[in-house]
Order: structure tokens, then C-alpha cells, then sequence
């Protein structure tokens, strides 16, 4: 039986010692991915850091669910990445924050069903692309990182309705660029001839 990744983490979390990124990841076992697409796609949910912050997040969320999709039991992280510390603090502070919220929403199971991971991680990797484009849209960031949130929680809860409603706000995502098309094309141009004078 697998334990529970909260009490995981806050194990790792209050031992003694500084802790890396990839020490962070060994502890979530098989849940690195729901982990990671946190990792990647709360920042994006913060004014004023997204602008910045959103673009490198898709990305990095783009590669993390090919690998989830192809079938990738654990995500490559680049060493470099891996060896960077920890504030423990931060980290514990955020966790708590996204405990009380997830309890909000963890709705007893009576038949647990087992996700789907590539479809999810394919969800991922479109939700990170739509993520990564700077689209001057009212929620342009928030929304594609919310959806990752809860695509997320998802994976290191094993809650398929939460999986289902992040794909379903993945889809509705998309409608919402695709209908705001005009709108960001006319912005682009606008933007590339004032570049060009």
C-alpha cells in the first residue's frame, strides 16, 4: 500500500538537513508527476510573477507530459535542476495551503477507479502548451495554470473527477483561445509593427 504523498513529503520535509529538488522527488515515488505539474504551475497563478514565469512553466509542463503520455515511469530531470536546494519552509507553507484546499474537494470514493495516466499526460502537455503562449487575454496565464493545478492534485491523489474537470477546463480553455483567435492575432500585429518602427 502506498502511503499517503502529504505524509511523505512532511516527513522529508522534518528531518533535519537541507534537502534538493531530486531528494524531493525520490520521496514522491510514483507520484513525481503530480508533484511536478504543482511545482511548475503554481507559480504561473501568482500576478505579476506569470508574465515571466508562465512561458518557462509550459514548457517545462510540455516535455513533463510527453513523458507521462509515452509511458515514462519517471520523469528525466536535468541534474542541474535536481541538485538545486529546498526552502523548507516555503515548501511547508505552500503544502499546507494546498492541503486545506484540496480538503475542501476530497469527496468520500466508494469505488476508487485507477486513472489514465497517458491521457492525462497528453492533458498536460496540451494544457502546458496553452500555457506557454503569451495570449493578451483576461486569465491568460491563471487559467491554463489552474487547470495544471488540478490535472496535478489529481495525479498525487488518484482522484479521477478531478481528472475529469481538468480536462474538461482544459478543453474549455481552448475554445476560449480559439474564439479569441482574432483578438490575440490583431494584438501580435500590433505589437510586431510598433517593434518594427
Amino acid at each position: 500500500m502506498q502511503k499517503p504523498f502529504f505524509e511523505t513529503l512532511h516527513a522529508l520535509l522534518d528531518a533535519e538537513g537541507q534537502i534538493t529538488l531530486g531528494e524531493l522527488l525520490d520521496a514522491a515515488g510514483e507520484q513525481t508527476y503530480g508533484l511536478l505539474t504543482l511545482l511548475l504551475s503554481l507559480p504561473s497563478l501568482v500576478p505579476g510573477l506569470n508574465i515571466g514565469l508562465a512561458p518557462v512553466g509550459g514548457i517545462g509542463l510540455i516535455g513533463l507530459g510527453i513523458q507521462l503520455a509515452w509511458g515514462i515511469s519517471h520523469p528525466w530531470v536535468p541534474r542541474r535542476v535536481q541538485e538545486q536546494a529546498i526552502h523548507k519552509g516555503r515548501i511547508k507553507n505552500a503544502l499546507a495551503r494546498l492541503e486545506t484546499q484540496l480538503d475542501r474537494f476530497r469527496w468520500p470514493r466508494a469505488h476508487p477507479r485507477p486513472i489514465n495516466h497517458r491521457w492525462i499526460g497528453a492533458c498536460i502537455a496540451w494544457t502546458g502548451f496553452l500555457l506557454a503562449i503569451p495570449v493578451p487575454l483576461p486569465f491568460g496565464n491563471q487559467l491554463p495554470a489552474a487547470i495544471l493545478c488540478l490535472l496535478g492534485a489529481s495525479l498525487l491523489e488518484e482522484r479521477l473527477l478531478w481528472a475529469w474537470v481538468g480536462a474538461a477546463g482544459s478543453l474549455a480553455n481552448t475554445l476560449y483561445f480559439a474564439f479569441s483567435f482574432d483578438l490575440i492575432a490583431r494584438t501580435f500585429m500590433k505589437a510586431l509593427h510598433a517593434m518594427m518602427k
